[in-house]
C-alpha cells in the first residue's frame, strides 16, 4: 500500500528519537507495532521530494511464518499415534505389494 505525501500528513502523529554518534535511532513502540517489525526486521527508507518515509520492507516468509500462517491456533491435533501411523504404512505396504 503506496500512501502519497497528503495521505501521511492528514494521518500522521508525530514521534521524535535521536540519533546516535553511530548514526542508529530507536524506533518508537508505537510505530514498531503498527508496522509489526521485531528485532532483526528490516525498514525501508524512502525519500521523495525532499521527505523521508520510512516502511517495513517485505521480506520472504520463512518456515516460522508459513506456520504461523498455516496454523494460527497453534500445530494440528494429532489424529494417530506414531505406532497407529507405522501401522497404517505397513497395511499399506503389505497390500501394494501383495501378490496377486
Amino acid at each position: 500500500m503506496d500512501t502519497s505525501p497528503s495521505d501521511v500528513q492528514a494521518e500522521s502523529k508525530s514521534f521524535e528519537t535521536r540519533i546516535t554518534s553511530q548514526g542508529q535511532v530507536s524506533v518508537p513502540a508505537a510505530i514498531r507495532k503498527k508496522l509489526g517489525v521485531e528485532p532483526g526486521s528490516t525498514l525501508q527508507w524512502v525519500e521523495r521530494d525532499g521527505e523521508v518515509f520510512v516502511k517495513r520492507r517485505a521480506s520472504r516468509a520463512g518456515f516460522d511464518d508459513i506456520h504461523r500462517i498455516l496454523f494460527p491456533k497453534g500445530p494440528p491435533r494429532q489424529v494417530l499415534t506414531n505406532e497407529q501411523m507405522d501401522e497404517a504404512i505397513m497395511q499399506y505396504m503389505r497390500k501394494k505389494h501383495a501378490r496377486r
